[in-house]
């Protein structure tokens, strides 16, 4: 879809680290950089009859061709150029197919050029240079030459001296691997540039030629330390190089693009249906977005392994309360990306040094899956391992019981056994069969018994939502406990165990009416329970909706809603009543909770309008102030994966 302006503009996007952003209005009004903001330098001209025009990039000194259009689908993004003398159109597709995991993994993005030609025949050339800053995070000398196999011819540039998974941390990028640059034309050129430290593609139109293709493709060498496995990414199990993945690009390019067309306009679609062009804008931003903050690995049995990084958060990978806001997108295309979630989870949870009766926050720091390293003992006075960006932290899964290394006042016992229960049941409910969560049912019901115990009016303790500190009595949570326990009432139904079915799903019930007597503040539900002048969004309940449970009445979200569109400010609703700020998957989470198509658009309105409007130019970030829509943190984060719970919930009727 036509877009007039956007916070970020996602060009190429696979991971964490190969994540290329356009944050101006113009794209050649600056160079493009990566998600953090870190400049990763890709230029574009064009010649014309001997005339040379930037297109992409800061423009320096050179002419522009004037940009007249920029499109974003869920798969790609399209720049259209324009002069008196031709029509040039600059497609990025990076064709994150969530259908095919082998493509989701795939590290190659297309770069199509198309020129019409308005009048005789203008000999055109377009040029595109790639800097070191892609493969360069620390200073050192930069390698590379150029080829040629049978099929096409590419350049490839990397660092002298690497050392793959070198660093750990947030905000910083790849300081390893190599980055290509393939074309298959014959009369297209690409070399690697010594001097200048860039690769180069050169591809000549001539006076007849209209189109031509690019693919820009990186190759990590290894991707993710994984309870001590050094592991490749999940492309290599079916490519065994990077030639062969781009070899593959290039021949399946036809059938991919024309799946990525149908996708994309079957998303838009849905999208407008449920809630008008705002609503198809948020989800064609957030698609690429929130798949390229994971990596795709398999285990050592071959399943999947979708591991998530907080981005400009901490860097922690495999994060429980991030997993949970992100599902909705993953559970509407391939439940196996959200076991590829939650199995990280259950192998650190079984460890001994994981010794607490709830579930842990986070498997480790990216690209590191050897423990978690959240609120670690010592940490707020300064006597925890130094954890400073670019360390790497001890392999804490291999630590024994009685290690003491976790602060329980840092963890967050009932936010995350209520994710875990939540997901796994979610799970199982689309896959119709229980056979996922079967080998943890044990632990789960441990979890749920935390939650029995603890989740009814939790005490002070962190949340998803812990940016004001520790909350007493929060009533948010204590819903998200009874969803917890609901979930797993209903994974035991789905085991064919109706007893247990029954002393569970009771037990949620008679919270459920407590909940809405202790949480009731006239015309909402209150922050805390008590507080009756207080009040906060209650996206925990969407779940109720989701299972089809009606362990809540009605009355509870009509009131809800209509509270949030009257609270709500130009750029959305505040997350609670403390601040201005809001998170956007939350809101779109309580707009899946209403059917009345008005109040959908409102709550959606105001968060289209952010994306438009924001003076911070940083890919959509789903933490901002809801009246200046400036961003507060967190930046490209998989959460907004969350952006399609209203279409999960339409798609399943509820």
């Amino acid at each position: 879809m036509k877009v007039k302006r956007a916070a970020s503009i996602p060009l190429i996007l696979h991971d964490p680290y190969f994540s290329i952003w356009s944050g101006t209005d113009k794209l050649y009004d600056s160079d493009t950089v990566h998600w953090c903001g870190k400049r990763q330098k890709i230029r574009g001209y064009i010649t014309i009859d001997g005339e040379s025009f930037c297109f992409m990039g800061d423009k320096e000194f050179h002419q522009v061709i004037p940009q007249t259009c920029v499109e974003i689908t869920a798969t790609g993004t399209k720049y259209t150029f324009e002069n008196e003398k031709v029509i040039l159109t600059a497609a990025f597709t990076s064709p994150l197919l969530l259908e095919e995991p082998v493509l989701v993994s795939r590290p190659c993005t297309y770069v199509d050029f198309e020129v019409v030609r308005k009048a005789g025949e203008a000999d055109v050339t377009i040029d595109v240079q790639i800097s070191a800053d892609l493969v360069r995070f620390t200073p050192g000398a930069v390698v590379g030459g150029s080829y040629r196999t049978d099929d096409f011819s590419y350049a490839v540039m990397g660092k002298a001296e690497q050392k793959p998974l070198g660093h750990s941390g947030d905000n910083i990028t790849i300081d390893w691997g190599y980055v290509y640059l393939a074309v298959q034309d014959a009369f297209s050129q690409v070399c690697f540039d010594k001097a200048n430290e860039q690769l180069m593609a050169s591809v000549k139109l001539g006076t007849q030629m209209g189109c031509g293709t690019l693919v820009a493709a990186y190759d990590d060498l290894l991707s993710i330390n994984y309870f001590g496995d050094w592991k490749k990414a999940y492309w290599t199990e079916t490519y065994a190089t990077i030639l062969d993945a781009v070899g593959a690009s290039f021949a399946d390019k036809n059938s991919v693009q024309d799946k990525c067309r149908k996708l994309d306009a079957k998303i838009e679609e849905q999208a407008a249906a449920i809630g008008g062009e705002d609503y198809a804008l948020l989800c064609c931003l957030s698609y690429r977005h929130s798949i390229a903050a994971h990596k795709l690995i398999a285990d050592k049995d071959g399943n999947l392994v979708f591991l998530s990084k907080e981005n400009d958060s901490n860097g922690c990978l495999g994060t429980v309360d991030v997993t949970y806001p992100s599902v909705p997108l993953y559970m509407l295309y391939n439940t196996e990306y959200v076991k590829g979630m939650l199995r990280p989870v259950f192998t650190f949870a079984a460890c001994d040094v994981w010794e607490f009766d709830f579930a842990p926050h986070d498997v480790g720091r990216f690209p590191y899956a050897t423990g978690q390293v959240y609120g670690l003992a010592g940490e707020k006075s300064g006597s925890a391992f130094d954890g400073s960006n670019g360390t790497v932290f001890p392999f804490f899964y291999q630590y024994s019981a009685g290690s003491r290394i976790y602060d329980f006042k840092y963890q967050m016992p009932v936010e995350e056994c209520g994710n875990m229960l939540i997901l796994t049941a979610a799970v199982c409910k689309l896959d119709g069969s229980p056979d996922f969560a079967a080998p943890h049912m044990e632990v789960l019901k441990k979890w749920c018994e935390y939650l029995l115990t603890y989740g009814a009016d939790p005490g002070e303790q962190l949340c998803t939502d812990d940016f004001a500190g520790h909350l007493s009595h929060n009533v948010n949570l204590s819903a998200k406990a009874i969803m917890g326990i609901e979930a797993f009432a209903l994974l035991a139904r789905q085991m064919g165990q109706e007893e247990v079915y029954g002393e569970y799903h009771e037990k949620a019930v008679k919270m459920a009416g407590d909940w809405e007597k202790r949480a009731d503040a006239g015309d909402h539900t209150a922050l805390s329970f008590g507080d009756r002048d207080s009040w906060s969004l209650k996206y925990n309940l969407v779940w109720d909706k989701f299972f089809g449970s009606s362990l809540f009445r009605e009355e509870v979200y009509r009131k809800e809603i209509d509270y949030y569109i009257k609270k709500s400010n130009v750029y959305g609703v505040p997350l609670d009543s403390r601040k201005e700020y809001t998170k956007s998957d939350w809101i779109l989470w309580c707009a899946s909770m209403t059917d009345d198509r008005k109040k959908v658009d409102a709550l959606i309105a105001p968060i289209a309008a952010y994306v438009n409007e924001t003076p911070s130019r940083v890919p959509f970030s789903d933490w901002y102030e809801t009246v200046t829509g400036e961003y507060c943190h967190f930046i490209a984060r998989s959460v907004q994966g969350g952006i399609f719970m209203p279409m999960l919930i339409h798609k399943n009727g509820i």
